[in-house]
């Protein structure tokens, strides 16, 4: 694909990358920000893009990539001495959330970030490739020598400890 026919698409995988990051952080500052860096990328790959087929399927993938590469990045701000940074606000919430809606965001991320740093070292590498990285079984079997089969019941059974410690966290 040309750089001309690619800046022809420019607006529709543009739209398409604004609203999967708009969907996953719920406000359209981040959703600018995957839609910019998603572009970029996009851009980096022109060469082998084919002229004249849809790259919605395309746009997308990367857009969500982006999206969980900006949660990688914000990951490390959210614990300063095993505290929640206040200037952190967790996906999906709106900084004019009001305070009771902020604070039960914060304790349910808190909770999720806790519950996940409980598992077993082995389930939590696994658990962040598959639910953080979001890496297929195929690149995470061939980064880890582990069988597919085995990678989907390791992770389903870390997902049912975090989900049920989260329960019980959020119970009391």
């Amino acid at each position: 694909m040309t750089q001309e026919e690619f800046e022809h698409i420019i607006p529709t995988l543009r739209e398409l990358m604004f609203s999967v990051g708009r969907s996953f952080f719920g406000n359209d500052d981040d959703a600018e920000d995957v839609a910019q860096e998603g572009l970029v990328a996009l851009l980096k790959f022109i060469d082998r893009m084919e002229p004249g087929a849809r790259h919605d399927a395309l746009a997308i993938r990367v857009a969500k990539h982006c999206c969980l590469d900006i949660m990688r990045k914000r990951k490390t701000d959210l614990f300063v001495s095993g505290k929640i940074n206040e200037e952190t606000t967790p996906p999906g919430r709106d900084m004019g959330a009001s305070p009771h809606e902020d604070l039960e965001a914060r304790e349910l991320h808190e909770a999720v970030n806790k519950a996940v740093q409980h598992l077993k070292p082995g389930e939590r590498r696994l658990f962040e490739m598959r639910q953080i990285e979001g890496l297929e079984l195929d690149d995470i079997a061939e980064q880890t020598n582990i069988a597919k089969t085995s990678i989907k019941s390791i992770v389903s059974a870390a997902r049912k400890k975090v989900f049920a410690e989260i329960k019980e966290r959020l119970r009391t």
